[in-house]
């Protein structure tokens, strides 16, 4: 059995009223990535604006170093929530499934509440992007879904192939 492969990652907060000190799903998300081995590359809390979001994103796609980014908050119906407008005209392909699974299994945890979050994911120049919504609950099934896809001993598949042959083609 091979050893697991330690991922950069950066995550990123969307939102207009947290801090680093009130941010418990950014908190969550990069207590969780580095308990499964992986090192934060990079964390920062942006406002809901489509262009600041794009900025940091692409800023860290263009990065050699960052294999993968996990966002959360603004992927709900709200005026202001617009992380799916910034970051998908990002992917240079879509994971459909994702968004597909993640609604699936939050349906046993929210019911049909689970209809108005629109998390995605995306693959842009060998980075994996998944948007998870603000909530720390949605977090923890987001991660519960990313982490073996991240995890290089995975079977059948795992995304850690992609991510790791930038350059090589």
């Amino acid at each position: 059995m091979s050893e697991q492969a330690s991922l950069n990652i950066a995550v990123l907060t969307v939102s207009d009223t947290r801090n680093e000190d009130t941010d418990t799903s950014g908190r969550y998300l990069v207590e969780a990535i580095e308990n499964d081995g992986h090192k934060i590359a990079a964390k920062t809390i942006v406002k809901d604006d489509i262009y600041q979001m794009r900025a940091i994103i692409s800023q860290w796609i263009a990065d050699e170093r960052i294999t993968a980014i996990v966002t959360t908050g603004g992927t709900g119906f709200t005026f202001r929530d617009s992380t799916p407008e910034a970051i998908s005209p990002l992917f240079d392909k879509t994971v459909d499934g994702f968004g597909e699974l993640f609604r699936a299994k939050s349906y046993d945890e929210i019911g049909t509440s689970t209809i108005q979050s629109r998390a995605l994911a995306g693959l842009s120049n060998y980075t994996a992007i998944f948007c998870l919504p603000g909530s720390t609950g949605a977090c923890k099934t987001g991660w519960a879904l990313i982490s073996p896809q991240l995890n290089s001993t995975n079977k059948p598949c795992n995304f850690v192939g992609h991510l790791l042959s930038r350059g090589q083609h």
